[in-house]
């Protein structure tokens, strides 16, 4: 019998996400055959697997991190329907890692009964492969004007009671405060069917003294029965990825001497953020998340990350008056790297007739730092790639003739300028296809992952940033110190 523990949480940025890759680990380091699942996530962190038909497909990043813990291979099953935000109420619908634009035209309530039983199937097949399901939920499992639609929490857990056995935990963040009074309303507002099935409340990013917990936790088990399975302790530098947002948000960003300041630039609907993790770790490098022109100050390299809309983003960057001090700063000299949207509005032009990037008939200027004009297509390029750079000079001349591995996901095409002196081509895939291009300090890529590589770490810095399975056995550690040990082991052991 197939058993499954699902993670839920008192809201979003609870903790779900890393407590799944720790629990993951955790049952993988016990020897069960384990494998992650969320039905539905809402981001625009994705990585690269394969679909069920074998070709390139797109999962949640964090679907595709608590794979790698679980030590087994990503794949679209363990994150069936992904939805990527476009705007304030509009996302892509990413159906078995491919966009399904009819169901991105519909409303929430109308394709729910689509996508739930896309869910259902994926559940389905992963349950007949592995002794353990771990499942993340969305959001909170009591948000009580979503319930009928709610296939990703409550329909997932009803799914899981039907094919095995459901055992679920409740995490809540007490760094934010209310933490008992999340834990008791969530428990209070579950369907009687569902509730059950929890095992433990589990207190996250705690800090300061244990002692003036009590009596909350003896107090919120007679109120609803459930045990306090265990405090996770505030815990900043454990290396995976913030997948609701950006890493150290709101921590001070003081100028650390000797250090290369890295700015990366953060418009609205930027993406894959989870890529620049590693330099946040690496030594002699500090990473500093810019909104504006004074945040600039100091910076040594800028770098223009991915995005959801190129042509908004880059109307926000004016906005701002960011795109003159990019402008100042490639003048200067300095670096600027622009990955995958970002290389897009390095160009001279982007064209988007039929409205694929945003808004329909777009056709305007980019920031004029590359001599490139990109045309955005229906379908769109998902693909994990092996890259090789080419003679790179400047800034970019310890990358010459490195290779790595990498991941491409975009609907842009494109191409040098035809008017004008062709750049230098920096990056080629596998099949030797340009997707790379330089001129001076400024390069700009297509392709993700660039600083996950330790070739290319090492090539530019000459040292490299803690390996990713070090953060999975950190993360396990965890769990395995503050959660209950009984608790654990039912959850987590493998048959028999």
């Amino acid at each position: 019998m197939t058993r499954f523990v699902m993670v839920w949480g008192t809201s979003s940025g609870a903790g779900k996400s890393w407590l799944a890759t720790a629990l993951c680990r955790a049952a993988a380091r016990r020897g069960t055959r384990v494998l992650p699942f969320k039905a539905q996530n809402m981001s625009n962190n994705a990585r690269v697997v394969a679909g069920l038909d074998g070709l390139g497909a797109e999962i949640g990043a964090a679907q595709y991190f608590q794979a790698l813990a679980a030590g087994v291979e990503p794949g679209v099953d363990m994150n069936p329907v992904l939805l990527k935000p476009e705007r304030d109420t509009a996302s892509q619908v990413v159906l078995h890692g491919r966009v399904d634009a009819a169901l991105g035209r519909m409303g929430w309530r109308e394709r729910s009964a689509t996508l739930a039983a896309a869910a259902r199937e994926s559940l389905q097949r992963l349950a007949t492969r592995c002794d353990l399901v771990v499942i993340e939920g969305a959001g909170s499992p009591a948000e009580i004007n979503l319930a009928p639609q709610d296939f990703v929490n409550l329909g997932t857990a009803r799914q899981a009671r039907e094919l095995g056995r459901l055992d679920s935990l409740l995490v809540t963040d007490i760094d934010r405060g209310g933490a008992f009074a999340h834990l008791y309303g969530t428990w209070a507002l579950l369907p009687a069917d569902l509730r059950d099935s929890l095992r433990g409340f589990v207190l996250n990013r705690f800090r300061g003294d244990a002692s003036l917990l009590a009596p909350g936790p003896s107090d919120l088990q007679v109120l609803t029965g459930v045990p306090l399975a265990g405090v996770i302790p505030m815990t900043r530098d454990h290396g995976l990825p913030d997948e609701d947002g950006l890493f150290d948000a709101g921590r001070p960003d003081a100028a650390k001497a000797g250090r290369l300041r890295i700015a990366v630039l953060c418009p609205p609907h930027l993406s894959n953020l989870d890529e620049f993790e590693p330099l946040r770790r690496m030594p002699g490098v500090q990473l500093a998340w810019v909104r504006s022109q004074a945040e600039l100050h100091g910076a040594d390299w800028i770098v223009l990350p991915g995005s959801k809309q190129v042509s908004g983003d880059l109307a926000w960057l004016r906005r701002q008056g960011l795109d003159a001090a990019i402008a100042r700063h490639a003048a200067e000299g300095r670096p600027v790297l622009g990955i995958c949207g970002g290389l897009q509005m390095l160009g001279e032009a982007l064209v988007d007739l039929d409205g694929h990037d945003g808004e329909a008939g777009f056709n305007g200027p980019g920031l004029g730092l590359l001599p490139l004009v990109t045309r955005y297509e229906r379908d769109k390029r998902v693909r994990r790639t092996s890259l090789r750079f080419g003679p790179t000079d400047a800034a970019w001349a310890p990358w010459a003739g490195v290779g790595a591995e990498g991941y491409e996901i975009h609907c842009g095409v494109t191409v040098p300028h035809p008017d004008l002196p062709a750049p230098k081509i920096a990056l080629r895939g596998q099949d030797g296809e340009a997707i790379g291009w330089q001129r001076g300090n400024v390069l700009g890529v297509y392709a993700h992952g660039l600083f996950e590589s330790p070739a290319l770490l090492r090539a530019m810095w000459g040292a490299t940033a803690p390996a990713l399975d070090d953060s999975f056995e950190l993360l396990a550690d965890l769990v395995e110190k503050h959660l209950d040990g009984a608790l654990l082991h039912r959850l987590l052991a493998p048959p028999g």
